[in-house]
């Protein structure tokens, strides 16, 4: 029996299969070696595979989570392919956003003529949570607020790319791109013979060389870089360790540092070290007691002087976060037009914006149909599924939006794609995003091959993020088409519909594969 004897497709677009249960073409090999395999086989993987993330330490804390334990972070191992050609195109319309959005932090804390000309408007940015006012006139290196953004994509059911949110302050997540590869790569390194794959382990390099960039004139030759972290009790600390030490950089919470001269000094066992770069993994808020809040223990006193004096940058900038706003987020397609005079390669998702007396009047009337997302919540929080949603709960944020407009945006329920994923002893399809992740440096923009794709683990479950029960999946970009070295699935001389046996489909085993 298969493991795919069980799949069925729902409504909506199948990554690896064509509606008519054919896999698509460049998951054949993929499709043939996993229905060849016995259900003991599979699972002594994922075992081998949760093992190796526990030892490593992959795990990410729930905040609120009574148990207040470390969990490992859920890794399915089917991964999600993405065609040369699709990536270039995804590659493209990323690159535009980056750049645009760029242009609009550049423009709104300085010259605001997108403000001037009514493009976006005046009181949706001024009362924007994360605009910062004490941020106003500042002039970071090369004029890059954005140096890391991971930006959420789905596709619909027709198959397009569309934009579902932009995470421009302090993106998480990439250390589980890193790590997912390593993983599969151990525990299934049969499938990667069968395709061309591009790799991700060039991130952490491109991502110091533009840190180093960054450093004052006279500090290029040898920059001190360091990460700032909250500490051990955030839940993506993790992350924050393992990239420091793939960077090669310290380590650091806001104790370790000191500001004199407005310079940043890192304590060591040798004396003050001159601090040149920061990439700091702390919101605003907590950055720097004497400019945002007064209670913080979090961040290092004097640092926004030291920022704006020239003498420390900060990747990201302040102020970042009033682009991943979600209700700016509703402005970019015009926020691309107004600056780069271009379309936009990847559309949004059609947006209803609570502000606009017309839209507001749509989304309480249809409440049932619609999804509500507050302008500043993340994780899954903050968030109205009106479909799956009671009577009651609907009438909850009824009360909500007419209370705080400015504070909400509303969109259709998109059905997301879906992969195959492995459930207790089958296959089935779940629910899939992406955030690729983009880097901007002095000498332009980087995009990694891949990304996170983000699962939903339960069963009709839309939301992905990994507080709300979410793992993830390994991304595969083809650096061409796949090879041609095995028989295609017409060349079996059986239909790949699903349901049917697969155990005459089986392909030679390699030498050294495990039985």
């Amino acid at each position: 029996m298969s493991l795919f004897d069980a799949y069925t497709i729902e409504e909506g677009y199948d990554e690896m299969f064509e509606p008519d249960g054919h896999p698509r073409s460049h998951y054949r090999q993929l499709f043939l070696r996993l229905s060849q395999m016995s259900l003991e086989e599979y699972r002594r993987r994922c075992r081998l595979a949760e093992r190796i993330f526990m030892e490593q330490g992959i795990t990410f804390a729930v905040y609120g989570d009574e148990g207040g334990c470390e969990r490992p972070f859920p890794l399915d191992l089917i991964p999600r392919i993405i065609p040369s050609q699709e990536w270039a195109f995804l590659e493209k319309g990323l690159t535009q956003r980056m750049i645009a959005l760029n242009l609009f932090l550049q423009d709104i804390y300085h010259d605001q003529k997108i403000l001037h000309d009514h493009v976006v408007p005046w009181e949706l940015v001024l009362s924007a949570t994360f605009f910062r006012r004490e941020f106003l006139g500042a002039n970071p290196p090369g004029g890059i607020y954005v140096h890391i953004c991971g930006t959420d994509i789905l596709r619909d059911a027709d198959g397009r790319y569309l934009v579902l949110e932009d995470n421009l302050r302090c993106p998480s997540g990439v250390s589980y791109v890193l790590q997912n590869r390593t993983t599969l790569t151990r525990v299934f390194p049969q499938l990667f013979q069968d395709y061309a794959v591009r790799s991700v382990d060039h991130y952490t390099t491109q991502l110091l060389e533009n840190l180093r960039e960054l450093a004052p004139e006279e500090r290029k030759q040898n920059p001190c870089v360091v990460l700032l972290t909250p500490g051990p009790y955030n839940s993506a600390y993790f992350e924050h360790a393992f990239l420091a030490q793939q960077l090669g950089i310290a380590l650091v919470e806001g104790r370790d540092l000191f500001v004199e001269d407005n310079s940043v000094f890192m304590k060591t066992t040798r004396g003050p070290q001159r601090v040149d770069v920061i990439y700091r993994r702390v919101d605003d808020d907590f950055l720097d007691p004497l400019v945002f809040r007064p209670d913080s223990l979090l961040g290092v006193p004097g640092l926004v002087n030291a920022h704006r004096a020239g003498n420390v940058a900060l990747a990201n900038s302040i102020g970042t976060g009033v682009a991943d706003d979600k209700v700016i987020y509703a402005y970019v397609p015009r926020i691309i037009r107004y600056y780069l005079q271009e379309d936009p390669i990847l559309p949004n998702v059609e947006t209803y914006v609570a502000y606009e007396d017309l839209q507001r009047k749509h989304i309480l009337a249809h409440l049932d149909t619609l999804v509500v997302k507050a302008a500043n919540e993340s994780g899954g929080y903050g968030m109205l599924i009106g479909p799956q949603a009671s009577a009651q709960e609907r009438e909850e944020f009824a009360r909500k939006i007419e209370a705080n407009p400015r504070n909400y945006i509303a969109q259709p329920l998109v059905r997301f794609s879906c992969v195959p994923t492995f459930v207790e002893d089958h296959f089935e399809e779940r629910y899939v995003d992406l955030r690729p992740y983009i880097l901007q440096g002095r000498k332009g923009v980087t995009v990694i091959p891949g990304g996170l794709t983000r699962v939903a683990l339960r069963k009709g479950s839309f939301v992905v993020n990994s507080s709300q029960g979410g793992g993830s999946k390994d991304t595969w970009v083809l650096a061409g088409e796949h090879r041609g070295d095995r028989p295609s699935i017409g060349d079996l001389g059986k239909p790949a519909l699903l349901g049917q046996q697969q155990r005459s489909w089986s392909l030679p085993r390699q030498a050294g594969e495990a039985q």
